[in-house]
């Protein structure tokens, strides 16, 4: 468990953790909507250290959590072809698909590159022009304008043998999901602010007002996390439901407006499925019609690949918040970050692998742990 003398800033973490109990009069669920603060919070033990009134739900903020099997066995039989460099980031290479992961393709021959960024597959391309090159486009708002950046290059530098796979997702029809949910049991949101940077905050005041939520858009540091909390209680005691900033050194209301002609100039808004929950309507981003020649997708004809999902892997119901991870029977045990049985317990932002990494195994999360705080 984390202390709270190890927190960057011990007497402000010690007036934030006293000012929530003191607000908090009844039981309220926040749900954090970004694997990067689900990490935050299990390894500095921020829902350790909360008053038990204060339950933290991990949401689907993982992009490579919810990135869905078919997308992954799509990329996997791009990769395995002779004439194709597969370039991607290091946290999809042992993502499972139905059978293999993009090691296991390596391994038997395959040309995968992990690559820092888009423009270094572009780059690629270039000096490879006997070769098709592929990246793998994943995430949420957040890389999504250096994706289009490169798609928007290899259009100008008129590379005929690049290619995008794209599965690209929206947070605020996610946000619309949940909370359209039977089994929703969200009082509040903490929104990232790496995706709110881009996008800016006018998106989720609709979605506030609708569902009388609040939505507060918070850092990644443990006492950015706190703050959010405590603006999110806050908000909930009085009855309010409002989009309220807390990250404004990184976010404003307006976002990134170059970032976002970019992202409208490449890209068109579609339906998208997401692993372990299913369809989202208008949930996600393609290659508009003018780029359209870049979808790898299409290139490849991989479009029309059906997959089942491992039977007892739970990641969806840990991706939805219904459960937390060691409440899976399979955590720990048939499910480890080497043995995975979903991408949440791979991903360097997934629930389950914080909760295997910082050691939550042997506390379930029925159990409650309560710590006195000094006002």
């Amino acid at each position: 468990m984390k202390y709270l003398d190890e927190f960057q800033d011990p007497e402000l973490a010690r007036r934030l953790f006293a000012e929530i109990d003191a607000a908090a009069t009844q039981r309220w669920a926040i749900m954090e909507v970004c694997g990067g603060q689900t990490h935050s919070i299990i390894r500095n033990g921020i829902d350790q250290l909360l008053p038990d009134r204060i339950e933290l739900i991990h949401g689907p903020g993982c992009p490579v959590c919810v990135t869905p099997l078919e997308m992954i066995d799509r990329a996997l039989a791009i990769a395995a072809r002779p004439d194709v460099i597969f370039c991607s980031f290091g946290d999809m290479l042992r993502v499972p698909g139905s059978h293999d992961d993009l090691f296991a393709v390596k391994a038997r021959g395959g040309d995968v590159r992990v690559v820092y960024s888009p423009l270094d597959a572009v780059n690629l391309a270039a000096e490879h022009p006997g070769r098709e090159v592929v990246f793998f486009g994943v995430g949420f708002e957040t890389t999504a304008p250096a994706n289009a950046m490169a798609v928007h290059q290899a259009h100008a530098r008129g590379l005929t043998n690049f290619s995008m796979l794209v599965s690209h997702v929206l947070v605020p029809p996610a946000i619309e999901a949940l909370m359209t949910s039977p089994s929703c049991r969200v009082n509040g949101f903490l929104a990232a602010g790496h995706v709110c940077s881009v996008m800016g905050t006018h998106q989720y005041e609709p979605l506030a007002a609708r569902f009388d939520v609040p939505i507060v858009v918070t850092g990644f540091e443990p006492l950015d996390v706190l703050d959010g909390i405590r603006r999110c209680v806050l908000q909930l005691e009085q009855g309010r439901g409002e989009v309220e900033n807390a990250y404004a050194r990184a976010v404003r209301a307006e976002g990134n407006v170059a970032a976002q002609a970019m992202l409208a100039e490449v890209f068109e808004v579609c339906d998208r499925q997401w692993r372990g929950i299913g369809l989202i309507p208008q949930s996600g981003w393609r290659l508009s019609e003018p780029y359209r020649f870049f979808d790898a997708e299409r290139r490849f004809d991989v479009g029309q690949l059906l997959v089942d999902e491992p039977a007892r892997c739970r990641a969806g119901d840990v991706l939805q918040g219904v459960i937390k991870p060691d409440q899976c029977e399979c955590f720990g045990r048939e499910c480890t970050p080497r043995t995975p049985m979903g991408a949440t317990m791979v991903s360097s932002e997934g629930a389950c692998a914080a909760y295997f990494q910082y050691r939550r195994i042997a506390t379930p999360a029925s159990t409650p742990v309560s710590v006195e705080i000094t006002r």
